[in-house]
């Protein structure tokens, strides 16, 4: 029996969730574009002693501007005009309004988590069981787990310039799960109803936003690489001054890499808890189904990945490619083999 009343409620919630997401997004955008600039600090004039003109030199003014800012003194008069370059975060400039935007998209992110997890948790009441027996319930949990590793990875690093590539693709996954991959409330067919859907479809839950983590991550450590590159051979840098603030490639690629190790032994339990469920449901450990060959492509190509990650001559940008391309494997299995192949997963669109 299908409650329509708690049903609703978790349109309701979905739909108020995306504008939120929205507005979460647009902070993150700001703060993004507003990384590695540098604006002027005025300091008041400084008397200084009448003497020779001299060249104008550069001097350390510690007290009067900030650690680790440089000022130019001109010295042709009895009073001279310090100007200087100070942090992105100086006190009135743009830094200032890009923190704000930041601690804003941070903010407006928890509230869209929580009405997004009502949502889930309404959609589940609803058919009193796990949301997780269709496409549409698949893609609205699934991107509230992204929302939260993302969330739960912030506490302990600061990793606010992956906000616009994390909350931009969830809110693209809610807008095609509200308009192509809506079903209505209902109960699920017979071979679902096991207590494995909660523990295989859950772990891949995680894996899968942990792989998404990941593939933004690898997608900036490739870009900032190409950046350094042409610094280093006396080029100028591709457009995008934002990314003068974010880390360096090989900081980027510790942390993807570290994300990856993560992922991976959860994908592994995700294809053996898969294998169990398959065993009791139709009788068999392995049916050749597109979703089990995907599932395990996936599994292969970041087991490269890893692989080459610690092999001599692989690591970096090589590696990048193999991590790169098992996201596409992901993206290749949700959109294209839960849609044109036909298999024993064609009538839930999990696993």
């Amino acid at each position: 029996m299908v409650d329509e009343g708690l049903s609703q409620l978790s349109n309701t919630l979905i739909y108020s969730a995306m504008v939120v997401y929205t507005i979460a997004f647009l902070c993150f955008v700001i703060d993004l574009s507003g990384r590695g600039r540098v604006p002027a600090v005025k300091v008041p004039a400084v008397e200084v002693a009448t003497e020779p003109a001299e060249p104008a030199e550069k001097i350390r003014v510690g007290a009067a501007i900030g650690a680790g800012t440089s000022a130019t003194l001109g010295t042709s008069g009895t009073a001279g005009t310090l100007m200087a370059s100070g942090p992105a975060g100086s006190e009135g400039g743009p830094g200032r309004s890009r923190r704000r935007a930041a601690g804003i998209a941070v903010s407006t992110t928890y509230l869209a988590l929580v009405l997004h997890l009502g949502a889930v948790i309404a959609r589940g009441l609803s058919v009193h069981r796990a949301p997780w027996g269709n496409m549409y319930e698949f893609s609205i949990s699934g991107t509230v787990v992204v929302t939260a590793v993302f969330l739960i990875v912030l506490w302990g690093q600061d990793l606010r310039f992956l906000g616009t590539f994390v909350i931009g693709p969830v809110l693209l996954s809610l807008g095609l799960a509200t308009t192509v991959l809506y079903t209505d409330a209902a109960q699920l067919l017979p071979a679902l109803q096991s207590f494995w859907l909660i523990i295989h479809v859950s772990v891949a839950f995680i894996a899968s936003a942990l792989f998404t983590l990941g593939f933004s991550l690898t997608l900036i450590q490739l870009v900032q690489e190409r950046r350094e590159l042409a610094r280093a051979a006396g080029r100028p840098p591709l457009r995008g001054q934002f990314m003068d603030a974010l880390p360096s490639s090989v900081e980027l690629e510790s942390s993807a890499y570290r994300v990856h190790a993560i992922a991976f032994p959860l994908w592994s339990f995700t294809l053996i808890a898969g294998a169990i469920w398959a065993e009791k449901a139709w009788s068999s450990y392995w049916s050749w189904d597109p979703k089990e060959v995907w599932s395990f492509v996936i599994w292969v190509v970041y087991a490269a990945y890893l692989h080459a990650r610690v092999t001599a001559g692989y690591r970096g940008r090589k590696a990048a490619y193999l991590a790169l391309v098992g996201f596409a494997c992901i993206l290749f299995n949700y959109l294209v083999v839960n849609f044109h192949f036909v298999g024993f997963h064609s009538y839930a669109g999990v696993g």
